[in-house]
């Protein structure tokens, strides 16, 4: 990664579990800060620190100026070019628009809303209100309260209808993006092979392993009706990385902020759904570690459905399909992740985890008596 110089040798960030591990990228120093903020009109002269991210995948800190406070963000260039994040942005300024509570994009010099320099690429945001309750708790870490989870779904319902109208096609192919090409298709075994082809990295990596044959599995006892339950649903720009630590809390509980749009991209409103229950009500950093009949919380799943229908109902037949959609909703966002680990950071051990642990791993525990059980306590709300 080019031009990033380690602010503090002391910074971790979130592992693939639930250790802290050093970061691959290393975290802004104030000459690199200085230098990005420089090309933001409207950023001012950096005064110092008050936070790095613990997130895995890219660099980002609060930087403070004689103008106010900022979240910068770096990411490597094959991961993020600054079209790629300008995606997000046009999204993020359509929910701005629609009245919905969203950090402000800093725009750069030449008027773009991201940057590239010294090989890396840069964007700038403005602080939000609200309180960053969970900022130090890794995703896949579940609310701290039902309240919460129902907050979380009011505010989830909210964006969907902001989003509504928002007519940009679906994001170009890049690593982690929550794309939405294998579920819905007729034959998803052939849409993960055009998706495996389109990765040379990922396809090589995978080319020892019976990859194929595992999907066909995951598919066969899962997805036998997904494409049909996805068939009719309006094509909808989504969040897809519903979880609390991308939320900005009010004193009262409530959510005030909406942030990271990194995996946004076009699917629909129970995919998105379905992804904030997957993400949010089963404790899967513990899972594999003697208790995995209890990881689920099926209460947390129908407290965020009810927020949700508190703002735009939801009927029987779409918590059903949210149903259906939980065991395999994961996969797509996990092939993503091997295509990061092995196209950007060449890291074989850590893609064979995405996929054997949380691709494969997530899918079997849903097909599980514990996951089936889940399953049903969600749908059984839909009969209610």
């Amino acid at each position: 990664m080019g031009g990033a110089v380690a602010a503090s040798t002391g910074h971790l960030v979130h592992g693939m579990g639930t250790a802290w591990e050093a970061p691959i990228w290393p975290a802004i120093d104030a000459g690199e800060a200085e230098a990005a903020l420089a090309q933001f009109p409207g950023a001012g002269r950096l005064v110092g620190f008050s936070w790095h991210s613990p997130r895995p995948f890219s660099a980002a800190a609060l930087v403070h100026t004689d103008q106010g406070a900022f979240f910068l963000k770096r990411h490597h260039h094959r991961l993020r070019s600054p079209a790629g994040l300008m995606e997000e942005h046009r999204f993020i300024a359509h929910l701005r628009d629609a009245g919905l509570s969203v950090p402000a994009v800093m725009p750069a010099t030449d008027g773009a809303t991201a940057i590239m320099l010294a090989g890396s690429s840069y964007e700038l945001h403005r602080t939000a209100s609200g309180i960053d309750l969970y900022r130090d708790r890794p995703s896949w870490t579940p609310f701290l309260s039902l309240d919460h989870a129902y907050a979380a779904g009011e505010a989830l319902a909210r964006l969907h209808q902001a989003a509504e109208g928002y007519a940009a096609r679906a994001r170009r192919q890049q690593p982690l993006v929550a794309s939405f090409s294998i579920l819905p298709a007729a034959d998803p075994l052939a849409a993960a092979d055009a998706y495996v082809a389109a990765r040379p990295a990922m396809a090589a990596f995978l080319a020892d392993r019976p990859w194929r044959r595992q999907l066909a599995r995951l598919f066969a006892a899962a997805g036998a009706d997904v494409a049909a339950v996805l068939a009719d649903r309006p094509p909808l720009w989504t969040h897809n990385d519903w979880h609390p630590s991308n939320l900005l809390w009010s004193v009262e509980g409530t959510v005030e902020t909406i942030f990271d749009f990194g995996l946004a991209d076009r699917s629909c409103a129970i995919h998105d759904l379905a992804t904030a229950i997957e993400r949010t009500a089963v404790r899967w950093l513990e899972l594999g570690e003697g208790a995995d009949d209890a990881i689920g919380d099926p209460a947390a799943a129908r407290a965020l459905l009810a927020g949700y229908a508190a703002v735009s109902p939801l009927t029987p037949a779409d918590v059903t399909a949210i149903a259906r959609l939980l065991p395999l909703v994961h996969v797509e966002f996990a092939m993503s992740e091997v295509d990061y680990f092995t196209a950007v950071l060449a890291a074989p051990n850590d893609a064979a985890l995405a996929w054997d642990g949380y691709l494969v791993g997530h899918a079997d525990w849903f097909l599980s008596a514990p996951g089936q059980d889940f399953l049903r306590r969600i749908e059984g709300e839909a009969t209610r």
